[in-house]
């Protein structure tokens, strides 16, 4: 079983389902890291003033924002800690709407959900809600200090978790600019139905393990091929993990009942701040 990235609860009316969240995905890209060719000793970054040229000390950089050309505000660190939104442990769900209302280009990261501590029962019925009602919950989540807006499905017996790109992330379509030969194209019949027979004849089950990145399998197969012959340099390193606690389920019937009677949900809500929690 994957490792456990994060674990807390989904917020459900007055129903918290107690979840872990997996990675859905992996980088297969190659990291080339820098080393000194004289030891083999990693190389780092340098803090340098880009006007003068010189190194600077860690405590004499501060942060600042943009605000004119040139022009900067500073943040000071305690300013951003303030700012950061509290870690609540909690998907909370505020939204449901239709599986097809959200476009594509706001999709960010999936991650697999997995019910946690005895949370099966109430698992189960949120993904059979979702998939008889072909509905998707909209969701806040902190990950690593940052509040995201995220997406529930249900995909075969689990649910999954996409972290979605705030409005102001996303580009309208009318940048392309594109113009009358596109948005008013008249297509020729005769055209259509050949690009048509091409698809078809094109056509083919999906089969992820016939893809292969070609750059990464021919570096791969020459760093197999270097170190078959005893080319291969040591190099110190050091990493660490993190684990996080995870939240209790109380009884659903009467949670249920609860929620369909007490707090509705809001429709439309546009912006997210911090939330109390409505149940232990």
């Amino acid at each position: 079983m994957a490792r456990a990235i994060w674990k807390g609860a989904i917020s459900f009316g007055l129903v918290h389902i107690p979840v872990s969240l997996n990675t859905a995905v992996r980088t297969e890209r190659v990291d080339f890291d820098w080393l000194d060719k004289r030891s083999m000793e990693p190389v780092g970054y340098k803090r340098v003033n880009k006007v003068t040229g010189k190194d600077i000390d860690k405590e004499n950089i501060v942060k600042g924002v943009e605000y004119e050309k040139g022009r900067y505000v500073v943040i000071s660190e305690e300013e951003i800690r303030a700012a950061r939104p509290e870690a609540t442990q909690t998907i909370d769900i505020f939204s449901f709407v239709d599986a097809g209302d959200i476009p594509l280009q706001h999709f960010d990261t999936p991650y697999y959900l997995s019910p946690d501590r005895r949370g099966g029962k109430v698992y189960a019925l949120l993904r059979e809600t979702l998939e008889s009602t072909g509905k998707v919950a909209l969701a806040t989540v902190v990950l690593h200090t940052r509040q995201h807006l995220a997406l529930l499905r249900p995909l075969d017996d689990a649910l999954v978790m996409i972290t979605l790109r705030w409005p102001e992330e996303v580009r309208s379509i009318e940048t392309l600019e594109l113009d009358k030969s596109v948005t008013e194209a008249k297509v020729d019949k005769r055209e259509l139905d050949m690009a048509k027979r091409l698809v078809e004849d094109m056509s083919g089950p999906w089969s992820p393990d016939e893809y292969h990145d070609a750059f990464r399998q021919t570096i791969l197969d020459l760093v197999e091929e270097k170190a078959s012959k005893g080319k291969i340099e040591t190099v110190e390193k050091g990493e660490g993990t993190r684990t996080e606690k995870g939240a209790d389920i109380i009884d659903l019937t009467e949670l249920l009942k609860r929620s369909l009677g007490g707090g509705k949900t809001v429709k439309g809500k546009k912006s997210t701040t911090k939330r109390s929690r409505k149940a232990s």
